[in-house]
């Protein structure tokens, strides 16, 4: 990813011009965020990620051709394919995934592509900026809807009684998944185990690496996938 720079490099990729321009109007007058380019299919998505180098691409499902969810596929394949996955804005590539559709095979296959968030297109215009910045920053972008159909969705067959410590994981690492899959921020953890934010982030970084995970949103996944947490209801 390109370096130094201080604002959010944005790529919108739909095949409907209004849709691209109305991103581009709500998003060029946001302070921090900068429009690099946009693309009308799935296919130039794939050839403008690996140009312009954008730190959030906001990919349509439906688009002729190559669609978005192969696209995501395709870009997380070729986008920084020897960078192992850390915390932070500049890492690699996040793909949020844009649908009027909500449709839970969309939430799934996005999220299994590799996409760190799932966005309908009737969400306001600030929920579509605050999208971005959170995915520029490495956090999860589930909403409490979503999550409880990724909890029931990705939960083991047969929870356990008690949640599963990977063994790959320290005490603390355990403890910060833990608190992470239930949705809490770096400033939220480090409240409840009085830690330092940035102690938190290294941690965070350090389960993603020593689990292969690429963010926040897969280690949820991967939380309920697991039974490193255990649901508490239905």
């Amino acid at each position: 990813m390109t370096g130094g720079a201080t604002s959010i490099r944005v790529l919108i990729a739909d095949d409907q011009d209004l849709v691209r321009t109305g991103f581009r109007a709500i998003l060029g007058v946001e302070p921090g965020i900068e429009v690099v380019g946009e693309a009308r299919d799935g296919s130039e998505a794939v050839e403008l990620t690996r140009q312009l180098e954008p730190d959030v691409v906001l990919m349509d499902v439906q688009m002729p051709g190559v669609d978005g969810l192969e696209a995501t596929r395709r870009i997380l394949r070729t986008v920084d394919p020897g960078c192992p996955p850390t915390d932070g804005p500049q890492d690699a590539v996040k793909i949020v995934i844009l649908t009027t559709f909500d449709r839970e095979d969309y939430l799934f296959e996005a999220l299994q592509a590799g996409a760190s968030g799932f966005l309908l297109k009737n969400a306001s215009a600030d929920d579509l900026v605050e999208s971005v910045r959170i995915v520029a920053r490495g956090d999860a972008l589930l909403s409490p809807e979503v999550t409880r159909r990724v909890i029931a969705r990705f939960s083991a067959p047969a929870p356990a009684t008690e949640p599963r410590r990977p063994p790959e994981l320290t005490d603390r690492e355990f403890e910060v998944l833990v608190l992470l899959a239930r949705g809490a921020t770096n400033a939220e953890i480090a409240a409840e185990l009085y830690l330092g934010e940035t102690t938190v982030k290294t941690h965070v970084s350090r389960i993603l690496m020593k689990l292969g995970l690429r963010d926040r949103t897969h280690a949820v996944v991967y939380a309920y996938e697991n039974a490193v947490v255990v649901p508490s209801g239905p």
